[in-house]
């Protein structure tokens, strides 16, 4: 899943201590909040009240009005204005004792405390000094606001021409930002940096109808408005893009090609960063919410290779193909049968594997969500940095569907043969369906709702690609390979990601590891590592967080036995919404005990 430039604020950390022990088994709302309920609702309003008025993308995103005038102060005055307040938070939340709770009140507090710690963290190791890289930031997102406003009245456009007019000063905050990140030896690898003034340029245009910022909106807007209501809005538009965006986006381009690009580091891997070791162990947390250090994570990563590699090499068995492992994903790679020779054909393909999928849903959960979801492309201006696939995720109040975004550059890149799980991980029954339910939660207050572990959110995508075979998919046998390729991808992750920032890897090293154990393209491979050497800790995610899920899935199957419903089990794994993974264990072993002393149903 890719994650809006807004909900970066959202991604939580810090392993969840002995608070989760208090958390009590029952999920049912208290009738009468108690006296410390009200006292934490309060500090949630509180919060989250905060939370909107700083980040007035944040407030798009969940249909708040304010601040939708302008985008957010990103000084230095008033990050670290934001860091104070969020420790004064931090201080009252905790002054409260969880057993007074009532239990979802309990998970609110749960994970606001986690929220808060999160963020003061990234202040301490300064990840706003770096708030590029080649796949995210506020130069890659912001062509996309067209689509997260959404406008569709006078007002609204009123209120996106402001944003459009505030970029100039934003993109000055911005450079301020790398700037501190230059003097303080906080900055990115240079060998992913090497497009990145490329992707600034491609939005100085000498038309202002051309921009993406233009094109995004302009023909939906002049039917729903008309031609005399649009036309001076247009025009205001066009000014707004020519004397703010444009130059805006020009001065940047200059900046990284004269000053930041020039600066950054040679090392590839966190360690070479200040305080880096602590700095990815921290990574390491944030992203699987386990306290676990590189060599652990490393070496799950090449069981689950070993282990994965015997199952691929069964289905190579089975197809009867004459030769070695290695030659069978260069025929992969390069069988033109395994790849749409259109943009319009894989996006068929995709849309016919979700429309399946979306009629079997019912027989894997008692719980579906109503928010809807759509298929785009991935804007090319980013299509050849980014990967296959990513999600973007619905408004929680509803108004904006969630969009699976597919790469339709280099189709050579794309195989086919991978779509199925790719589908199943990106759409349903992944990240849409378990995002929208997140955002259709009652029991949880808002702020809660907008919760974004990544070991939660990325290990339910990746464990429901092998759901996809309990509803009919993959079988084809080289469907099932792709799946299985997939699952390899995620695995290596785990070596690769530890190698280049814990083990001192190179980056060809580590494009070698992926080559030789997925059937990843070469063009994607290159790009998956430049991810992972730009984002640290971030891939681990998947893969830590599907064992989890899995193992908690036999664990109840085996306690279980005939009582075992698949259905109650995944509602009861949705249920709160992106949670850490201690927190999920415990969740799931009170429901197995409350299973088991159920009544029988004769049938």
């Amino acid at each position: 899943m890719r994650c809006p430039i807004a909900c970066l604020l959202l991604t939580s950390l810090m392993l969840v201590t002995s608070q989760v022990s208090a958390l009590m088994a029952e999920d049912t709302t208290a009738t009468n909040p108690s006296e410390a309920d009200s006292r934490l609702v309060e500090i949630l309003d509180t919060v989250w009240d905060y939370e909107l008025n700083e980040n007035p993308n944040l407030a798009t995103n969940v249909g708040d009005d304010r601040g939708q005038d302008r985008l957010a102060d990103d000084s230095l005055e008033a990050i670290d204005r934001r860091n104070a307040k969020r420790k004064e938070f931090l201080e009252q939340l905790t002054s409260i004792a969880p057993e007074s709770l009532s239990p979802f009140r309990q998970i609110d507090q749960e994970l606001l405390r986690l929220r808060l710690e999160g963020q003061i963290a990234d202040h301490r190791f300064q990840t706003h000094l770096m708030p590029i890289n080649n796949r995210e930031g506020f130069h890659i997102g912001f062509p996309e606001l067209p689509r997260e406003m959404n406008p569709r009245t006078p007002a609204d456009f009123k209120n996106y021409i402001a944003r459009l007019r505030d970029f100039d000063r934003y993109t000055d905050q911005q450079i301020a930002l790398l700037r501190a990140g230059i003097a303080a030896d906080l900055t990115q690898p240079s060998i992913i940096m090497r497009d990145s003034v490329e992707q600034a340029r491609s939005h100085v245009v000498d038309d202002p109808d051309e921009s993406l910022l233009m094109t995004n909106i302009a023909a939906e807007a002049k039917t729903t408005l008309g031609k005399d209501t649009w036309d001076p809005i247009a025009a205001q538009i066009r000014d707004a893009i020519r004397t703010s965006v444009v130059p805006a986006y020009r001065r940047f381009a200059d900046f990284l090609e004269t000053e930041y690009v020039p600066a950054c580091r040679g090392a590839i891997g966190a360690s070479a960063l200040p305080r880096g070791a602590r700095f990815y162990r921290d990574r390491i947390l944030r992203f699987t919410t386990l306290e676990l250090g590189p060599d652990e994570v490393h070496q799950r990563g090449v069981r689950e290779n070993a282990r994965i590699r015997k199952e691929m090499e069964a289905i190579i068995e089975d197809v009867e193909f004459d030769g070695t492992f290695d030659e069978f994903l260069h025929h992969l790679r390069t069988d033109p049968k395994f790849y749409a020779k259109t943009p319009q054909e894989l996006l068929r393909h995709a849309a016919m594997i979700l429309k399946t999928a979306d009629g079997r849903l019912p027989e894997l959960f008692g719980r579906l969500p109503r928010i809807p979801y759509g298929i785009r492309e991935i804007p090319a201006y980013v299509a050849p940095q980014t990967t296959s696939a990513y999600y973007w995720p619905p408004s929680t109040d509803g108004t904006r569907a969630g969009f699976y975004y597919i790469n339709t550059y280099n189709l050579s890149s794309r195989p086919l043969y991978q779509l199925e799980s790719l589908s199943m991980h990106e759409a349903v029954p992944g990240h849409h369906l378990q995002l929208a339910i997140q955002a259709e939660l009652t029991d949880l207050h808002p702020i809660s709702r907008e919760s974004n572990f990544t070991a939660f959110i990325e290990g339910w995508a990746l464990y429901s690609e092998k759901l996809g075979k309990e509803i009919g998919f993959y079988q084809d046998p080289y469907q099932d390979f792709g799946r299985l390729s997939m699952e390899a991808w995620r695995a290596s992750r785990l070596v690769v990601d530890t190698g280049i920032h814990a083990m001192g890897w190179t980056r060809q090293q580590a494009i070698e590891y992926m080559k030789s154990n997925t059937a990843l393209s070469e063009h994607n491979v290159v790009a998956e590592v430049d991810r992972y050497i730009g984002w640290p800790g971030q891939a681990l995610g998947y893969k830590m967080g599907e064992l989890a899920i899995s193992r908690l899935r036999r664990s109840a199957e085996d306690q279980l036995g005939d009582q075992f419903d698949v259905r109650a089990f995944h509602d009861r794994v949705l249920e709160s919404g992106s949670i850490p993974l201690p927190l999920l264990e415990k969740r799931v072993q009170e429901w197995i005990q409350a299973q088991k002393s159920a009544p029988t149903t004769a049938p």
